[in-house]
């Protein structure tokens, strides 16, 4: 989905002045579902079932609730102080300006991460059709691809990823259909070896607690992007509606989610079931249905390269207005004019970015998807979770919100630290704790440098 900017300074319409928005509150519940729904989901959700089996219907439940209250305090915030670029600029208005610079260039590195496991959830995919070839290669020509994407501009852009988002959530349906059917014995075939219905507490949980703790990450994965729909409360008609269409969308996200993950795990064993392709293909796979592999592929494939593209786009831009804002070098406020004033600069940047994730890849096909999917998730409760600390700063915080902040703060940890207690997914905690630190680092640089600068200002 198409990401705002991260400080909101430049576009943003001025604290306390209502936008006019046209939105009802349906409308922004159903963009929510469209928009939210991704790659993370599709493929990102076999890393969560291969380590605790059915359970991880439940944790979808869980990370709506967590996912919810996020978005509850967003949503507070955004219609108390309508601004058009994302949480950072709440970051700063709550702590300052080094929280709004640690913010912002955290989310830049999310939003890397998350376009890294884009690319290669697009590859894996396509390796469905092309298994001999390496996987590095798929991610160079999508990169490539989705920077030639935003050098030939986004006129039209939203149109055709609101056509897309309806791909994405017709794809899911199809599968819902598919497997009921199936179920009902109105399609013959599957598995001798169908696990069925979990009879025991041992079933629904195989590996026990510290697996299905190590599964909320991914989770909670599959609902990202819920902060930009946060923000895009401020286009409703009426703003005391955003509370109902965050509930609306994420009770809909969440019927989906269980439903098609309960269907995969009741037709196939979850042992059966991989990063390394969908668990809906997996699970119809002993199924007479030739096409749905390849339909439900190609959809997926469509919608992700749609939602990649964007986030390349929205990560450009985002610099710039980091630049702008003094957050970052003034370097990246460059455009070249004679080229759709593209802003040369952070694309660069950006697709470094990228060919990080094509170069391991390389190096390690094996795991690439989950330790870039493991870090993108974590860096992503880090941002989720100032969201909360920073409401509890800029509102007047009830109560009952200081519970629910201090239970989405518990489950955002909680993801966070489940990483720890799998091996395989270790290393994506530990590439989050390196990236986390070296945005502490020079965000203690800067403080140093503005306080400098302050007082030579003063003392002039």
């Amino acid at each position: 989905m198409d990401t705002p900017g991260c400080t909101g300074s430049n576009d943003s319409t001025t604290p306390g002045q209502k936008s006019k928005g046209n939105l009802k509150w349906w409308q922004l519940s159903l963009l929510g579902i469209g928009c939210t729904i991704g790659t993370g989901y599709f493929l990102g959700s076999g890393i969560g079932i291969k380590l605790t089996g059915p359970s991880m219907v439940l944790s979808f439940l869980v990370a709506a609730i967590g996912t919810y209250i996020v978005f509850h305090f967003l949503a507070k915030m955004t219609t108390a102080d309508p601004q058009e670029g994302s949480f950072c600029y709440y970051a700063g208005k709550a702590f300052g300006r080094w929280a709004r610079f640690a913010s912002a260039w955290n989310y830049w590195s999310t939003k890397i991460l998350i376009m890294g496991s884009q690319l290669t959830a697009l590859s894996i995919l396509t390796k469905f059709w092309f298994p001999d070839i390496p996987l590095w290669i798929f991610a160079s020509v999508y990169a490539v691809l989705s920077i030639a994407v935003v050098l030939l501009g986004t006129k039209g852009f939203d149109k055709v990823e609101n056509v897309l988002a309806v791909i994405k959530t017709a794809a899911i349906l199809m599968f819902i259909l598919l497997a009921a059917a199936a179920l009902l014995g109105w399609i013959r075939g599957g598995s001798d070896g169908r696990p069925g219905f979990p009879d025991s507490l041992g079933h629904v949980f195989p590996g026990g607690f510290p697996a299905f703790w190590s599964s909320l990450l991914y989770a909670f994965y599959a609902y990202g992007g819920v902060e930009t729909i946060g923000l895009m409360s401020m286009q409703l008609k009426n703003k005391k509606d955003a509370p109902k269409s965050g509930k609306v969308m994420l009770i809909g996200l969440t019927v989906i989610y269980m439903i098609s993950i309960g269907l995969a795990v009741f037709m196939v064993s979850y042992k059966l079931l991989s990063e390394k392709e969908s668990p809906f293909v997996t699970a119809l796979s002993s199924y007479p249905l030739t096409f749905f592999p390849h339909v439900f592929n190609g959809a997926i494939i469509m919608a992700g390269f749609s939602t990649m593209s964007a986030s390349l786009f929205a990560v450009v831009n985002l610099l710039v207005t980091m630049a702008k804002d003094g957050d970052a070098p003034n370097v990246f406020t460059k455009k070249l004019e004679k080229f759709r004033k593209l802003p040369l600069p952070s694309l660069v940047l950006a697709a470094i970015g990228l060919s990080a994730s094509i170069v391991t890849a390389l190096l390690l096909p094996g795991k690439i998807y989950e330790y870039i999917t493991t870090a993108a998730g974590i860096l992503q409760m880090y941002n989720w979770s100032f969201i909360i600390i920073s409401a509890y700063k800029i509102l007047k915080v009830k109560t009952q919100d200081m519970v629910l902040g201090g239970i989405g703060i518990v489950l955002l940890l909680g993801a966070v630290t489940g990483t720890i207690m799998e091996k395989s997914i270790r290393p994506g905690f530990f590439v989050s704790l390196i990236l986390a630190a070296i945005v502490a680092v020079v965000t203690l640089i800067m403080v140093k440098v503005w306080n400098r600068m302050q007082t030579n200002t003063i003392n002039n």
